[in-house]
């Protein structure tokens, strides 16, 4: 079943490090199948606290999902980000393609 990551940013703390973070995540995709599905776009906030933005990105299991944010580019870039930003980061596990 497909796997999804869900970031959602709640509050900028430095650019320059989030600007680093952006150029180490895109570097860290490579040998990695992802589907980004939402990236920062517009969004309207229904209920709890307010964000900046939010990142969607389907992975095919959470095998793969795990294996990604595991990954030792990605566990690099992740050090730019925790110093640029507070984030709520999560992986959770989509329904298969039988009910689409």
């Amino acid at each position: 079943m497909p796997a999804y990551v869900v970031f959602t940013r709640e509050e900028t703390t430095d650019e320059a490090q989030l600007q680093q973070y952006s150029e180490k995540a895109a570097a860290a995709r490579p040998g990695h199948d992802l589907t980004p599905l939402a990236f920062y776009g517009e969004f309207e906030l229904l209920e709890g606290d307010p964000i900046e933005g939010a990142v969607i990105l389907r992975f095919a299991d959470m095998a793969a999902a795990r294996n990604w944010y595991n990954s030792p580019a990605y566990q690099e870039a992740l050090q730019h980000r925790l110093s640029g930003a507070k984030y709520r980061v999560f992986i959770v596990q989509g329904l298969d393609d039988l009910l689409s």
